[in-house]
């Protein structure tokens, strides 16, 4: 039945040539039963009146303005003729109602004109002898109410499909701007990012430099410290080069670090200062550490900071009153996971989502590019019974 169906939409002109073969069909048969019961032949201009009004009904969706002045013309053809109405003269109603839903308006106006007028001219140009003047003029007003309402409902179609066409179009317009302004926040993260990063590869080899003119400096005087220099110079150059993949990897347009002093971007160890800050602006924050603190790759600590940053800073401003969050850092063999969880109304996860916050990044969008920076993974959503839940997990070692 679908398939069925789906074909009929797609040949609305054969559906619409069936319905005027039927309509020529019962016409004809009309014509002849009235013939055999009057015992006189069809009028002449009968058969192409039934013609001509099943072909209005066929072609009534591909040129609807054209069929209606066809059919105005054949009624007038008939009203002059002397060509009794038939069956197929229903087309007429038929035709009013398409002009109504897609025809072009003065068109619509039209069928509505022709339509209140075709039952009165009708019923006067052969009235019914039965029922007198008082019946004649009761047939014309209740043959009238038909066309009324065909016009009616075709305008009321165009109407609702002209309306959901404008939804349909604003949100694909919402879609778009939408998209934009998710790769404007993307940009705009990553941008930071990599102004970030940059802080720390500086920072890293102001440290390597400072360890050398020190190696330099006691070289021969304390052979043991200047190995112990180089070894920190060793390992702060391998983690330096890490970073510098990261920016590279980060960094698409020249934008460089704005005029001022390189100075090293917030770790780890600073979460608990974050906490305590939290705390005191009237957020209450549970922070545990579980496992063993040890010194972390400076990209894997500012994505850890900066992401509960946010967290907190977004519970904070849309949890709602009586809001609480707790913090989680664990340690493990091979990485750093961190979840964050508050138990307040938060906001709707489209928001999230879309980046609609204005603290230190761009709500998920911003996490997401920042751990994926890391080669980590991220998972967050609303918790069960209210709330919000941000789970982190980030390797020590970059994804290849």
């Amino acid at each position: 039945m679908q398939r069925l169906y789906d074909f009929l939409r797609r040949h609305p002109t054969w559906v619409d040539g069936f319905w005027a073969v039927v309509l020529f069909g019962i016409s004809l048969l009309s014509g002849v039963a009235a013939e055999d019961s009057r015992g006189t032949d069809l009028p002449v201009l009968t058969v192409p009146v039934m013609l001509l009004l099943s072909l209005v009904v066929a072609l009534r969706r591909r040129v609807p303005e054209r069929m209606l002045v066809l059919a105005l013309a054949v009624g007038v053809g008939q009203l002059i003729a002397d060509v009794a109405t038939v069956p197929a003269d229903f087309a007429l109603l038929v035709i009013v109602y398409t002009v109504a839903a897609v025809g072009a308006r003065r068109y619509s106006r039209l069928a509505l004109t022709a339509g209140l007028c075709a039952a009165p001219l009708a019923q006067w140009r052969w009235p019914s002898e039965e029922t007198g003047t008082a019946g004649n003029l009761a047939l014309m007003v209740l043959q009238t109410v038909p066309f009324a309402l065909a016009w009616v409902l075709g305008d009321s179609i165009r109407t609702r499909r002209a309306y959901f066409a404008q939804l349909e179009e604003r949100a694909a317009r919402l879609e778009k701007e939408r998209a934009a302004q998710a790769k404007v926040a993307v940009a705009a993260e990553r941008a930071r990012i990599a102004r970030e990063l940059h802080d720390v590869v500086a920072h890293n080899v102001s440290v390597m430099v400072v360890q050398a003119d020190g190696a330099a400096y006691v070289l021969d005087a304390a052979p043991d410290q200047a190995k112990k220099a180089l070894e920190t110079i060793s390992s702060t150059g391998r983690q330096a080069l890490a970073e510098m993949r990261r920016l590279l990897g980060v960094l698409r347009t020249g934008e460089h670090q704005e005029a001022g002093e390189y100075v090293p971007q917030p770790d780890v160890r600073q979460i608990e200062d974050l906490v305590g800050e939290c705390r005191g602006s009237g957020l209450p924050v549970d922070f545990k550490v579980e496992g063993t603190p040890r010194p972390l790759p400076s990209g894997v600590e500012l994505t850890a900071y900066r992401i509960v940053q946010e967290a907190l800073t977004n519970a904070r401003k849309h949890g709602g009153p009586g809001v609480g969050a707790s913090v989680r850092l664990v340690y493990f063999d091979d990485g750093l996971g961190l979840l964050v969880e508050d138990d307040g109304k938060g906001a709707p996860h489209e928001l999230y989502e879309e980046g609609g916050f204005d603290g230190q990044g761009h709500g998920l969008i911003g996490m997401r590019e920042r751990v994926g920076m890391v080669g980590g993974t991220l998972d967050a959503g609303p918790r069960p019974g209210g709330g919000f839940r941000i789970s982190v997990l980030l390797p020590l070692k970059p994804a290849p």
